[in-house]
């Protein structure tokens, strides 16, 4: 088995200020893969363990995102024998990914745990799209991660550095690499970011070649890959699970699925921090509740008519701020209507203990 210390799985100061809180006479470990009844792990000193959780984690989490996710670390009883853990405890989280689950339910997905950044992947080809460029950077900045766009596939087009060009003039802020999964020289700039316990994440949709760039960071060309078709870019799932790998660079990568799509759970700070323009425009509102749609002296919509402000990035900011409202009231009205159940039946738990106890006696 490979063995490593806490410090290649990305041990920091935030987790170890938690330890005195934790039990005695366990072991620290990071989860690496979710499986559907068990989990993988990367416990220090010993190497990748299957684990399972204790009923009390299970019990005490109100949803899914509560319990232990690929990235998460976790305090485990180790079985030497049996070469297996038990998870006990889980340590708070510093950055977390996450979106809402695909469909109507108003749920959070937790995508990876303790990132760092966020490699998202987009081809150049006919996958290319900026406005889910923009969303992914709301997505992942709403999580305290930075993100890193990489644009794959430059040996298809003729010119890559426009399309570079075109990112920045609406992500200026955002690091944008553009190269070729394909050809290890293309990869220097990537492998130049990363550093020894950080952790990152590949983010894209199918057939963007993020097992490609799995393969190349790895040294480990066993990953399958799955061209896309021409017409339309679209790819196979070639990654059916999220799974953390660590790099000969001394970094972490957590592999995705293809995402088709990223919808906010929450986005607030995603968007003030993607829309820094707009927002240091909005100081200068007349009213400080400015919606920026209609309003007279909205410094927003004077910059948009004066040319000064993007009409894209508005249209963009609109939209996800909208998303993002709509999410928050969603929520809200569940939170309520959750604690109206719980309260009624703890109601009826009442009346029933008291009627049984009248009748006793």
């Amino acid at each position: 088995m490979n063995q490593y210390s806490e410090e290649d799985l990305g041990w920091n100061s935030f987790l170890e200020n938690q330890l005195e809180n934790m039990p005695t006479g366990l072991q620290t470990a990071r989860i690496s893969a979710e499986n559907k009844t068990n989990y993988q792990l990367m416990l220090p000193g010993v190497g990748e363990l299957n684990a399972e959780c204790v009923g009390k984690i299970l019990f005490n989490a109100e949803s899914k995102s509560d319990l232990p996710k690929v990235g998460d670390w976790v305090m485990v009883q180790y079985f030497e024998d049996e070469q297996k853990a038990l998870i006990l405890e889980r340590f708070d989280r510093q950055h977390t990914l996450s979106r809402k689950v695909a469909g109507h339910t108003t749920e959070e997905q937790v995508m990876a745990v303790h990132v760092d950044k966020v490699l998202i992947v987009q081809g150049l080809d006919a996958n290319f799209n900026l406005n889910r460029l923009v969303r992914a950077v709301v997505l992942v900045s709403e999580g305290g991660i930075e993100p890193i766009i990489v644009l794959n596939k430059t040996d298809l087009v003729d010119e890559p550095q426009s399309f570079v060009q075109k990112v920045k003039a609406h992500l200026p802020d955002v690091r944008v690499i553009a190269l070729s999964a394909l050809y290890d020289a293309h990869l220097d700039q990537l492998k130049s970011l990363i550093n020894a316990g950080e952790t990152f994440v590949l983010l894209g949709s199918s057939g963007v070649g993020k097992s490609t760039l799995l393969n190349q960071l790895t040294g480990n060309m066993t990953m399958a890959t799955a061209a896309s078709r021409e017409k339309d870019a679209k790819g196979r799932h070639t990654t059916t699970r999220r799974e953390m790998h660590l790099l000969p660079e001394g970094g972490i990568l957590i592999d995705t699925p293809g995402t088709r799509e990223l919808q906010l759970m929450s986005g607030a700070e995603g968007i003030a921090n993607t829309f820094d323009q707009i927002g240091q425009l909005a100081a200068d509102c007349r009213f400080k509740d400015c919606s920026h749609t209609s309003e007279v002296g909205c410094a927003v919509i004077d910059a948009l008519d004066e040319g000064e402000l993007d009409e894209v990035d508005y249209e963009n900011y609109l939209k996800l701020r909208s998303e993002d409202a709509y999410m928050e009231s969603r929520t809200s009205q569940k939170a309520f209507l959750e604690k109206k159940a719980k309260d009624k039946q703890l109601h009826k738990d009442i009346r029933s203990i008291y009627k049984t106890r009248k009748f006793k006696h």
